[in-house]
């Protein structure tokens, strides 16, 4: 797919720089003159209406190199991000639960037009860049937070090679980040293709059908599994589209077309509420707010980039 790397989180260009990582002397080099992405619970620093906000590594909140995430680098300088979730807002409850969540937390050491955001709600108003940087420090955050003991042997791990590894002092394991892929399915019968919805999604919501990829099992078997089990249709032939690192918390999304085999549809409850076959004229209601029953998935997600795509016949 021609346009694949355009989607939310998609390919920016950006340098990672990996082989600096386990360089600690030239990252303390590097840090006077870096930018620094910084995250409270997952959210990033935005402006108001705006894009990332990249503070000076000399900022008061932006801690030190020791601590600090290396993301890469840019015609700038070196990039890092820095978690600040040990700090408390006055009014910890403000935090939103649920599907969209538009609320922000402002800190008093920060500008008043700065705070940080849920990163689904403004992903789609980030650059590419931005969204990149954003995607990679929120995944890598969330993965030190569920992965402080070393598997191996249960004694607690300590960050090393500047945020991309965890290394055990007990017994010397070696932990990496990961990453778990899941097949998100564009099936298509002549002018209609599947959707569904999930029991706890905001009412009307309906979008592709997707599920994670097993261990010992291809990309093309997860896609036909998944579609079977959760709506009982069947399908043939296969293709790859597009990527989307997807970090909530962890996700590479792997968007495939498939091409169904029948029509009869048998829910399986415990993974949708409902699925339906949508034609062509009804997804475009559902895109422009017009559908009596139907919205789409939201905006930014792989979902709703391969359905767009699909009625502007641009999967080629």
């Amino acid at each position: 797919m021609k346009l694949a790397e355009t989607v939310t989180f998609g390919g920016s260009g950006h340098d990672r720089a990996a082989g600096l990582r386990a360089q600690a002397d030239q990252l303390a080099e590097a840090w006077p003159g870096g930018r620094v992405v910084l995250m409270w619970r997952g959210r990033p620093l935005c402006q108001d209406e705006g894009g990332l906000i990249l503070l000076a590594s000399d900022h008061a909140l932006a801690g030190g190199v020791e601590t600090a995430l290396y993301l890469g680098r840019d015609e700038a300088g070196a990039v890092f991000a820095q978690d600040l979730s040990a700090w408390v807002p006055d009014d910890p409850t403000a935090q939103q639960a649920g599907f969209f969540d538009t609320s922000v937390q402002r800190h008093p050491g920060l500008a008043p037009d700065q705070a940080f955001c849920d990163l689904r709600a403004v992903m789609a108003r980030l650059s590419p860049r931005d969204a990149e940087l954003a995607a990679t420090a929120r995944a890598l955050l969330e993965w030190h937070r569920g992965h402080g003991f070393c598997a191996s042997c249960g004694a607690r791990s300590v960050m090393t090679h500047a945020g991309w590894q965890r290394t055990c002092p007990s017994c010397n394991a070696q932990h990496f980040p990961r990453t778990d892929p899941v097949v998100i399915m564009l099936i298509t019968k002549g002018n209609r293709v599947l959707l569904g919805r999930g029991p706890t999604w905001p009412e009307g919501m309906y979008s592709l059908l997707a599920g994670f990829i097993e261990p010992g099992e291809t990309i093309e078997a997860a896609v036909r599994r998944e579609v079977y089990e959760e709506s009982g249709v069947l399908v043939g032939e296969v293709g790859y589209l597009a990527s989307q690192p997807w970090p909530f918390p962890a996700s590479l999304m792997i968007g495939c077309r498939g091409e169904a085999l029948s029509e009869a549809i048998t829910l399986d409850p415990a993974e949708l509420q409902d699925a339906r076959w949508v034609t062509k004229e009804e997804l475009v209601a559902a895109f422009a707010g017009s559908h009596p029953s139907i919205k789409p998935s939201r905006k930014g997600s792989i979902a709703q980039f391969l359905m767009a795509n699909w009625l502007a016949d641009r999967l080629d």
